[in-house]
């Protein structure tokens, strides 16, 4: 790759950080804080949170098999993908490459920095080529998007792609792997250390049940963490996601068991909805959701939003015509999901 200095840009490489109050004093024991301009009276709120999040990083990491420096926290992975663009991509110079169809922030995050988005399409077993991904980029380009297991398809993309585009890309390559906790495949974030330009993020919203908390994960070499903690907000993530995602930290076993449940489901309610009428086919799917082609999927998805159902109607995207994406919810909503289908057209 090329150095980091080369890919980030220079008004970035150059950035003074905002020193907060917190950060000053670096973390050594203190009783009496009258640094920071807060309210002395309604403990523990009154007081700004940790910024770097040391003691949810340090149980992350055991979690993880990640260390502490190669761990970014923020306000929803889609902070860590707006930082990729604040950080690497100048504003109408540079451009950046993703797979299509894909999780659509990595777009309008472009379109918000001035950024060209270059979409190269998947093959009709949405897989990518590493040969089309390489040469839709140059000189400009900074980042390639990959989303593994992806969304809106489900399934994982071919290990061996996104090395080879890992290897060959001389930028950044951010591996989005918010489902990975529903795969089997081996999580890249294992090998941030064979990979200086991979960025992988990570989400609490998913396998952790966490959505409401907004707290994702970018895992990369300390180099690169660095500058993200550079330029993020000083005091992104907050004492209640903190304390939230701690707690949630300490129920391992009851999200292994959700996984679980999530995945047995996913099997049965894929192989009651391929044989109704309505149902043309259900794509494979690594994640926590599977993709559909049904019959009429505008005309199916307004039936089931008149009987409370909502699933996501993805007709208009690439590659995904008459499809609905359904996510995984408990047996009960599954099999009111089924039933309706079930009655479809009569």
């Amino acid at each position: 790759m090329k150095s980091l200095k080369e890919l980030i840009r220079p008004n970035i490489w150059n950035l003074t950080p905002y020193s907060s109050a917190r950060n000053e004093y670096g973390g050594r024991t203190a009783r009496v804080f009258l640094d920071a301009n807060e309210n002395p009276f309604n403990h523990p709120y009154n007081r700004y949170p940790d910024p770097l999040q040391e003691e949810l990083k340090k149980a992350i990491s055991e979690l993880k098999g990640v260390s502490v420096g190669q761990i970014f926290l923020g306000n929803g992975s889609d902070e860590a993908i707006d930082l990729s663009y604040r950080c690497f991509a100048r504003p109408g110079i540079d451009n950046v490459v993703a797979i299509e169809p894909t999780y659509g922030m990595y777009r309008v995050c472009a379109d918000i920095h001035d950024v060209e988005y270059r979409p190269v399409l998947l093959d009709d077993r949405f897989q990518l080529s590493a040969d089309k991904l390489l040469a839709s980029c140059d000189a400009n380009t900074k980042l390639v998007w990959i989303c593994s297991p992806n969304n809106p398809s489900g399934n994982n993309m071919e290990r061996e792609a996104i090395v080879r585009v890992l290897r060959q890309f001389e930028g950044i390559v951010v591996v989005d792997e918010a489902y990975s906790d529903f795969s089997t495949q081996r999580p890249f974030r294992l090998d941030i250390d064979s990979y200086p330009n991979l960025i992988v993020l990570n989400t609490f919203s998913k396998a952790w049940g966490c959505a409401a908390i907004r707290l994702g994960m970018a895992f990369a070499r300390e180099e690169i963490i660095e500058v993200f903690n550079k330029v993020k907000y000083p005091y992104n993530v907050n004492l209640l996601t903190q304390r939230a995602a701690l707690r949630a930290l300490r129920r391992k076993e009851s999200i292994e068991r959700w996984v679980q449940t999530l995945t047995d489901e996913r099997s049965r309610v894929m192989e009651a909805l391929v044989k109704l009428p309505c149902c043309i086919q259900a794509y494979p799917t690594d994640a926590n959701f599977f993709l559909a082609r049904m019959t009429d999927a505008k005309a199916i998805y307004d039936y089931l939003v008149e009987r409370g159902i909502i699933v996501r109607n993805r007709n208009k995207i690439a590659l995904c015509q008459d499809c609905l994406r359904v996510t995984i919810g408990t047996r009960l909503e599954n099999d009111e999901l089924l039933e309706a289908l079930k009655n479809y057209g009569l």
